[in-house]
């Protein structure tokens, strides 16, 4: 029955894609054929703010014909960057998007306004727009944010020619993209979408029908894909940044004109603002969970810029499925929702109940993260129960994937998940189960205890079996992070973790052998760094619940200069010898 359903739902969603092409297809077709079409744009009324970052050395790379894009670099040697071959699909929709003319605005030289607008220039007279990247909806929407947003930067001393041609320019593409949302464009695309032709329409002059028309459908849609608690569907946290990162600029744009933002878009910005907030580290950085990479700084400062309310993060958002604990100095985040299904799980991990555990700056248990331009085998590792810190049983993820209409979504995992938490005399306290190993007839239950001084955290991992397995193999799988440096004591029964800033904690496991081995990190500035993960293996019917600890045995130390082999060795000690007075 469950394998009919599935089916079902891939028909289903195939059925439906295809509708909604084949209407937007006939959109289109109407709209070329109706004798009466929309009168172009004849002015540019405003140029919205773009809030990410701008390198200004950037802008002398492409002078000199380096395109580094999507963590890849190409040399044009003298050539167009659209003539060139483009080494992924990602660099190609970097290049294609636009969004690279902040660099060359933050430049603020003569040298980088001549660049800009030759390349664009060449883009609009040789229509390299028909190319098959560049006509993406998620690509022409990208573009059309940006040149509206760095329009002063192509029409600072150009003529009177180029201006009509650039404003042509932007007013097919906002028709391109508005007819692109009338066919298959789904989730995040098309909140993206919705958001470039509102820019578009509140930016342009003679657009009053189409604003009123997209302010609509673009409070619809947020309403839609928002959920109460301030997530989005997909469970991605990186998607609130980017997000947030075009509607706090066009709230912008509606006070600049005038006009009163439409209530959806202010509504979804009061709600995604402390949602975003749950998942910050005591160093900034966000949780690894669901597609999201390295945290980049100084967006996230830009958005706290913005953060009116600035309050106390989010402490459980039931809607969107996460938790956060803190005590003192820790912090503990933890995935307790089922995974999205259909077009919004394509960045969705199988990481059911994994968490993530900072003090103070440094984290220390943490996720692998997400590779978004990794290969295809690294992308699908992340997303892999065993990149989490988590439980996994019998080797397998508590979520399936498989390739559906091109994408790599979840088609199968948890549906049953249940949380509960309170805060009791000891401090936080949760515990979550899922049915995400169901098929082998197991039910996994965490339990978290974070002491009420933020000085230790208590967990438990229980299997509950249904079946009459005679062994089942699992592995509590504890990610550190990079700056953590793991050392095994007491015949490998516990370990102790040194950390950067000086701090030392233990490890435990109910006096169970542990292991270290190898991890990946894959949301460091720096790119992938290797790191080491700390492994309980037990047989889940010999042993169906497993108790853990996390203690801290040394507060950050002053001395936290001299090296972390010093540190622990020092620290042995301690835990080795419990007669041993460090006041001595």
């Amino acid at each position: 029955m469950s394998a009919w359903s599935e089916r079902r739902g891939l028909a289903q969603a195939a059925i439906g894609r295809a509708a909604r092409r084949t209407r937007g297809q006939l959109v289109g077709a109407t709209r070329r054929l109706w004798p009466f079409g929309r009168k172009p744009s004849s002015r540019l009324l405003f140029a919205p703010h773009d809030l990410r970052t701008a390198d200004p050395t950037t802008a002398g790379d492409f002078y000199a014909g380096y395109y580094a894009f999507a963590g890849r670099t190409v040399r044009t040697h003298g050539e167009s960057p659209f003539d060139i071959a483009p080494p992924t699909e990602a660099w190609a929709e970097a290049l294609y998007g636009f969004g690279w003319l902040r660099h060359m605005r933050a430049a603020d030289t003569a040298i980088a306004r001549a660049n800009a607008r030759s390349l664009v220039e060449d883009f609009i007279a040789r229509r390299r727009d028909r190319n098959d990247i560049a006509r993406r909806p998620a690509v022409a929407a990208r573009r059309l944010i940006s040149l509206l947003s760095h329009s002063p930067l192509l029409l600072e001393g150009a003529d009177h020619a180029f201006y009509e041609r650039f404003l042509r320019h932007v007013s097919r593409l906002t028709d391109r993209v508005s007819l692109a949302l009338a066919g298959a464009v789904e989730g995040a695309d098309r909140i993206n979408g919705l958001i470039a032709i509102t820019l578009a329409a509140v930016c342009l002059d003679g657009q009053d029908a189409r604003r009123k028309r997209a302010e609509t459908l673009l409070s619809d849609e947020l309403d839609d894909q928002i959920l109460p608690d301030g997530g989005h569907l997909s469970r991605n946290p990186r998607l609130l940044i980017d997000f947030l990162l075009d509607l706090l600029p066009l709230r912008e744009t509606f006070a600049a004109r005038g006009l009163e933002p439409p209530r959806g878009l202010l509504t979804a910005i009061e709600r995604m603002m402390p949602h975003l907030r749950l998942f910050r580290h005591g160093d900034g950085a966000l949780a690894l969970f669901n597609g999201m990479g390295t945290t980049p700084p100084d967006l996230m400062a830009t958005l706290a810029a913005y953060d009116d309310a600035r309050g106390r993060p989010t402490e459980h958002a039931a809607y969107s499925g996460y938790s956060r604990l803190s005590a003192e100095r820790s912090v503990v985040i933890v995935d307790a929702g089922a995974p999205p299904r259909g077009g919004y799980s394509t960045e969705a991990h199988a990481g059911c109940l994994a968490f993530e555990f900072s003090s103070g700056a440094q984290r220390i248990i943490v996720n692998c993260g997400a590779s978004r331009f990794g290969p295809l085998e690294l992308r699908l590792a992340a997303r892999s129960t065993a990149a989490h810190s988590t439980l996994v049983l019998d080797d397998r993820s508590s979520a399936n994937f498989g390739m559906v209409l091109g994408e790599m979504r979840v088609v199968s995992g948890p549906a049953d998940v249940r949380v509960a938490r309170q805060d009791g005399a000891d401090g936080p306290e949760w515990v979550a189960s899922h049915d995400g190993y169901r098929r082998i007839g197991a039910t996994h239950t965490r339990r978290l205890l974070l002491a009420r001084d933020g000085a230790s955290l208590g967990g438990e991992d229980e299997v509950a079996l249904t079946g009459t397995q005679t062994a089942l193999p699992a592995a509590a799988r504890f990610h550190l992070h990079p700056h953590v440096r793991a050392s095994l004591v007491r015949e490998g029964t516990g370990a102790l973790l040194a950390l950067a800033s000086g701090e030392v904690w233990s490890f435990e496991a109910g006096g169970m052998t542990i292991a270290i081995e190898e991890s990946l990190f894959l949301a460091a500035a720096d790119g992938r760094r290797k790191t080491e993960q700390l492994v309980v293996l037990f047989d889940a019917v010999a042993t169906p619940r497993i108790a853990w600890r996390l203690s801290r045995i040394s507060a950050a130390n002053p001395r936290a200069g001299q090296t972390l082999a010093a540190a622990l060795a020092e620290r042995q000690g301690t835990l080795i010898d419990p007669d041993h007075d460090p006041e001595a």
